[in-house]
């Protein structure tokens, strides 16, 4: 009778520590996304703000001029994609939904530029993606050949500030992210910012010809892999916890019984 009630008590014993093991696995789970998702939402925080302070700008451009029909359509439409861009922004609950953030804005910015030919009398602009660079540029206005530092050659689409930039050789205005202590191009951020770019670029052409051979152009790279290893280590980690866990407490519960 002793030793089957010794066997029930270790039994739930080891139930409860196989439960405590899951849940400080699904607690360091939570916090790397947390802290993954950090960054990657400050960075659509401020897209959203730049993209504000364009319509800012656009109304004090607009002060005063009538506009048509067609005008006040995609001045609503840059309106509304403002409102659903911060909606947007809001409710990320992982890195993958800035997409949906960036997509919007690239599709107010847009609209902007409608505005801004049609209020000037000028033909509408052909749809382009925004500027490689920094998408908070807004549309690119052509392509360029750029080499990145140790990469090849490739044409991006530019703004006219970028293009005239590459163009004479100086640097172009490139859209930094935080990366731990450092500031680096949002490309090499890491996987967590590919669906960032993917949203302004990802309905124009493949991302591949922008950016090969560039952080997350082949789905992460070593960023990739370092993840994968510290999830593995993660893994490994939670079940080494588990099994040394058990073993003491069922040594614990031994040491207390007299055979």
């Amino acid at each position: 009778m002793v030793e089957l009630l010794v066997v029930l008590v270790v039994v739930a014993a080891v139930a409860w520590l196989v439960v405590a093991t899951n849940k400080r696995s699904r607690q360091r789970e939570l916090e790397r996304r947390e802290a993954e998702l950090a960054p990657v939402k400050k960075l659509a925080a401020e897209d959203i703000t730049a993209f504000g302070v364009d319509l800012q700008d656009l109304d004090l451009e607009l002060a005063g001029q009538p506009l048509d029909a067609g005008a006040n359509a995609d001045y609503q439409r840059a309106l509304d994609a403002y409102e659903s861009a911060k909606t947007a922004g809001d409710g990320m609950q992982r890195p993958d939904d800035v997409r949906h953030v960036t997509t919007i804005i690239e599709d107010g910015r847009y609209a902007v530029a409608c505005v801004r030919a049609r209020v000037h009398g000028e033909p509408l602009p052909t749809r382009r993606p925004p500027c490689f660079f920094d998408p908070r540029h807004g549309p690119s206005v052509q392509d360029v050949p750029w080499t990145p530092p140790g990469g090849t050659r490739r044409d991006v689409p530019a703004c006219t500030l970028d293009a005239e930039r590459v163009t004479a050789g100086a640097d172009p205005d490139v859209r930094q992210v935080m990366v731990g202590a450092r500031r680096v191009p949002y490309w090499q951020g890491g996987r967590a910012y590919q669906p960032y770019a993917a949203g302004y670029f990802g309905g124009f052409a493949p991302m591949n010809f922008m950016f090969a051979g560039l952080m997350f152009g082949g789905l992460g790279g070593f960023d990739a892999l370092g993840e994968l290893g510290e999830g593995m280590g993660d893994m490994l980690g939670g079940i080494g916890d588990g099994i040394g866990g058990i073993g003491d407490g069922i040594g614990d519960m031994f040491d207390g019984f007299d055979f």
